[in-house]
């Protein structure tokens, strides 16, 4: 080992136990805790500890509300990406416009969503969504539209949490954007402007390939938040109406830490993480399939 390589380890080391402590004995031990039946009564007596195998995972096949929380996260993750990233690539490329002014305030009043605590605003949009007084509902009815019950209707609710959600994360990715966007070469943008190209045709033609790999970066991780809702369902509608905005985690959060159902709790961390390590894998491979991405 060189004198180079060893110093590289060094510096990595810190990291790398840190890494090792926070992710990946958590995962070993929730992959060992799947294939028993660890709960409540586990963590006073030990012998009440059992192996049942593949067993939590046929318990979690057999139970309805399992599929219900995979539909309804799968449903937030279909609608709730391209929600997120739209915003963000449309705020990013307004931002980028020459003739915006004030560039640095609208840049941080549009990222400051995202640094704020999820539980105090997602009580605020609790507030504003609100049947009765909520101020959406109010701008509605100034326009002749009957107030909606956002949060008490199964039709309404997931619609409602993603709207929020998208407020809340879309700065992040509309500041990687904007940084991607700076670098998309202005040659290329001037001879496809000369050439006759429209708007939309150099967009097409000369920005999206550009930012092809940002692109793709945002969409793998807007996909990985999303399977990953919790909070937001949790403070705004406590998984409800009708079970409606349950999803995968918060019914990991239930078997886990309502019911004490721990083994069953980690078999459920463990599908998730199946999930979204195959669907990256997926995204990554179509990434590379389709350069304009």
């Amino acid at each position: 080992m060189t004198r180079q390589e060893r110093a590289a380890w060094l510096f990595s080391a810190p990291v790398l136990v840190v890494v090792a402590l926070v992710f990946v004995l958590p995962t070993l031990l929730a992959l060992a805790l799947s294939v028993t039946d660890y709960s409540l009564y586990a963590l006073a007596d030990w012998s009440n500890l059992d192996f049942v195998g593949l067993g939590n995972f046929t318990d979690l096949l057999a139970t309805p509300l399992f599929w219900r929380a995979l539909g309804n996260t799968a449903l937030f993750a279909a609608l709730g990406v391209p929600m997120a990233i739209g915003a963000s690539l449309a705020a990013a490329l307004l931002l980028h416009d020459t003739t915006v002014r004030w560039k640095p305030l609208w840049r941080v009043a549009l990222f400051a969503p995202y640094v704020t605590s999820v539980v105090a605003t997602a009580i605020v949009w609790r507030f504003l969504l609100n049947t009765r007084f909520g101020l959406i509902n109010l701008a509605l009815d100034r326009v002749g539209i009957a107030p909606i019950d956002w949060l008490g209707d199964p039709r309404a609710s997931i619609p409602a949490i993603l709207l929020f959600v998208t407020w809340k994360i879309f700065g992040y990715n509309m500041i990687v954007f904007t940084a991607a966007l700076s670098a998309v070469p202005q040659d290329l943008m001037e001879a496809a402007r000369l050439d006759g190209a429209s708007r939309w045709g150099r967009f097409r033609h000369v920005t999206l390939p550009a930012i092809g790999p940002t692109l793709l970066l945002a969409a793998v991780m807007s996909v990985a938040g999303f399977l990953q809702l919790f909070a937001e369902p949790y403070v705004m509608t406590m998984g409800g109406p009708a079970q409606s905005t349950v999803t995968v985690l918060y019914f990991m959060f239930d078997e886990g830490f309502k019911w004490w159902n721990l083994g069953r709790a980690s078999a459920v961390a463990l599908i998730l993480f199946v999930l979204i390590l195959g669907i990256t894998i997926v995204q990554t491979r179509l990434g590379r399939r389709y350069e304009w991405l």
